[in-house]
């Protein structure tokens, strides 16, 4: 997958993929308003990782199946995923 930014948003699916985060947590740390660094939106464009409410919890961010073969395709070493 040749994508503009790509080293960043896998940055960013490895970081969802160890454990769910909180949206609010993940557009802290990932929201830009530079038009050019669009990280979160390329990887949800990308159906990289979804976002779901949970009972409890609100909105949470998770990795897709097609991001989980994004980060395999990537040649890093495998993130510790929790169950």
């Amino acid at each position: 997958m040749a994508i503009a930014n790509e080293a960043l948003i896998l940055d960013l699916v490895e970081w969802v993929a160890v454990q769910p985060r909180p949206y609010e947590e993940v557009m802290s740390a990932w929201r830009t308003s530079c038009p050019r660094l669009p990280i979160w939106e390329d990887a949800v464009d990308q159906k990289l990782l979804c976002r779901e409410n949970q009972d409890g919890l609100g909105a949470m961010v998770r990795v897709t199946a097609t991001g989980l073969a994004f980060l395999s395709a990537s040649g890093r070493p495998r993130v510790l995923l929790r169950p």
